[in-house]
């Protein structure tokens, strides 16, 4: 049973009040419409964003986005069946309609996001996999549907989702809100899970790239490799599902469905020692072809350092146009590729491989300092009692802003709720709103909400001691003394623009650009992970179990074999030979040729 806790206002009035639109303010109406959709029935579109860095390393993001001009909720308390499928996924759509799904959001991540020197992702996801969906009002057990709901998931992708459970599940109360177009205040059909063990491999990526409406043969997916996406330092993939307005009037909608694939390449760990890349070099293939059902194709080349760097680099074959467009609160310069103009491809080898060539120069961009991020770690000695630690940044000069934090501990790290500490510039912090449900032993977990106003030009510091708890010795996983993983925490707020932003429009835009859309041109969301916790619990000797085991079988295995000899040996009267003597006269009788006695 939730327990909310009511705290007075902090510092700034009104929060409460604020907290009710806090998210709402910033996705506004999900527009996705163009000047030649109204006539088409669904549409695929691909990009490819490269991004270098000053610290060697390349970012790379894909995004596969489908639209679908059909209704698969309710109509008349009925559903909608859909039985023609084009490019949107059938497999995904049984799911969604079966289901009552209004918002689905997946994605499996390995390794974790350095935002100190990356920078600002697009679309942030924690480490594991991570799961939350928003269902139709029509669904009335919500937790059995929820159930059943990530069974399928687990074998559409591979993935181990059926591990998920009331024990890994909350109902947050202020985070996650819907990204389409329905602002739903009701989160008792909202559930969200995150599992930050889960391995992300090969069995993954096959079942996310047949979603595709062309596969991995044609298009930008041909560049997917996995031996190649798999060795580098930083891989998430993602699919989002949510409905979207048809027009500018949203008298209908549709489905969106985004696919999102992240790596980060380290071209000095890659054998090379150069900084030097191409899309050869990173995935080990060229693009040859379009996808003939994709609309757009298109690879933008962040270029924003190389004019902070006069020109440190050149790309070849040089972008024939170039973009100027606000991306989290700053203008960003990318240099556009168009895979539909056969003009770029190669008239001898009819690929297309872009390739960027550094210039000698002494001067580097430095990697800019994030307004906003966050980090996370546990304190304390022994396997008693700890506390965990998190840091929020807010580098902004003169604005601040406020931040609702998420935190999700496992039932096994018993939350001290009264050592609840929130330090800002040495003063006491207290938020506008606070949200905590305790756990139960075996049954849910902790989930502690929070609004907090962050000054500008300060770090705000968050503990909470916790005790350890004992588990039955079959609740310990194969590796016990390896540790537990606890969630990363999750952040939302909305972080000032130090640019004017662009709004929403019609015209067409990256698909970068709409991840999160925004009505207010002075302000731009961002939902960011903390690292993931590794806590030791108390383990027992499992080393004396094994001892004991083979003590007994031991003790077993002698006596009754001892004793079933005894029991089936046949025993047999032999007559005495005589001794050694007599065996020494036949000797030597036989050595005098006289016959043995």
């Amino acid at each position: 049973m939730a327990v909310p806790i009511e705290m007075r206002p902090g510092p700034v009035p009104g929060l409460r009040l604020f907290l009710a639109g806090f998210l709402f303010a910033a996705m506004g109406p999900a527009l996705s419409v163009g000047p030649d959709q109204c006539s088409q029935r669904d549409r695929f579109e691909e990009e490819l964003v490269l991004k270098p860095l000053s610290s060697g390393d390349l970012a790379a993001t894909f995004q596969f986005r489908t639209r679908w001009d059909v209704d698969l909720g309710q109509r008349d308390g009925s559903k909608h069946k859909v039985s023609h499928y084009r490019l949107f996924p059938k497999s995904l759509g049984q799911v969604i309609s079966k289901f009552s799904v209004r918002e689905l959001h997946l994605s499996f991540t390995h390794g974790f996001w350095r935002r100190g020197g990356w920078g600002q992702p697009f679309l942030q996801a924690p480490p594991g996999a991570e799961l939350w969906v928003w269902f139709q009002p029509s669904v009335s057990d919500v937790d059995t549907t929820w159930k059943e709901l990530t069974n399928v998931l687990s074998g559409l992708f591979c993935a181990s989702l059926n591990f998920i459970d009331s024990t890994n599940t909350v109902t947050p109360t202020a985070s996650f809100k819907p990204l389409g177009i329905v602002n739903e205040t009701d989160h008792k059909f909202l559930r969200y899970a995150v599992l930050p063990r889960e391995i992300v491999c090969t069995e993954n990526l096959t079942p996310w790239k047949k979603l595709l409406p062309c596969g991995s043969k044609a298009g930008l997916a041909v560049l997917l490799k996995a031996e190649r996406l798999f060795h580098t330092s930083y891989h998430s993939q993602a699919v989002h599902v949510r409905p979207v307005c048809r027009d500018q009037l949203c008298t209908s909608t549709s489905w969106e469905l985004t696919q999102s694939l992240s790596v980060m390449f380290d071209l000095y760990a890659s054998g090379s020692g150069k900084r030097e890349w191409s899309l050869f070099k990173m995935f080990s293939r060229t693009l040859t072809e379009v996808c003939p059902l994709a609309s757009q194709s298109t690879i933008y080349v962040d270029i924003t350092d190389k004019d902070k760097a006069n020109d440190t680099y050149e790309l070849m074959p040089p972008a024939p146009l170039r973009l100027n467009t606000t991306v989290h609160g700053q203008w960003r310069s990318y240099a556009v590729y168009n895979l539909l103009n056969p003009e770029l491809y190669s008239i001898a080898s009819h690929s297309l491989n872009i390739a960027l060539k550094w210039k000698p120069s002494k001067q580097f961009a430095v990697p800019e300092v994030p307004v906003f991020h966050a980090e996370r770690y546990v304190s304390g000695f022994g396997l008693q009692t700890g506390k965990i630690n998190t840091l929020i940044y807010n580098n902004h000069p003169y604005r601040s802003f406020p931040v609702l934090l998420m935190e999700i501990v496992p039932w096994y790290l018993r939350l001290y709720v009264h050592t609840l500490t929130i330090n800002t510039k040495g003063k006491e912090n207290k938020p506008s709103y606070i949200h905590y449900q305790p756990a139960k032993d075996r049954e849910c977990p902790h989930l502690l909400e929070m609004l907090i106003q962050l000054p500008a030009n300060s770090i705000t510091k968050i503990g909470i001691e916790f005790e350890r708890a004992l588990l039955k010795w079959t609740e310990y996983p194969p590796d016990p003394n390896h540790g537990f993983y606890v969630g990363s925490s999750v952040l939302s707020a909305l972080v000032p623009s130090s640019v004017t932003m662009e709004t929403n429009s019609t015209k067409l835009r990256p698909i970068f650009t709409r991840v999160f859309p925004s009505i207010d041109s002075s302000i731009y969301f961002v939902r960011l992970y903390t690292e993931a916790l590794l806590v030791n619990l108390p383990t027992p000797d499992f080393s004396m179990p094994y001892n004991v085991i083979c003590l007994t079988c031991t003790v077993v295995a002698v006596g009754y074999g001892s004793f079933y000899n005894l029991l089936t040996r046949t025993f047999q009267i032999v007559e005495p030979s005589g001794g050694v003597a007599k065996r020494i006269a036949n000797v030597i009788r036989r050595l005098r040729g006289v016959p043995p006695i």
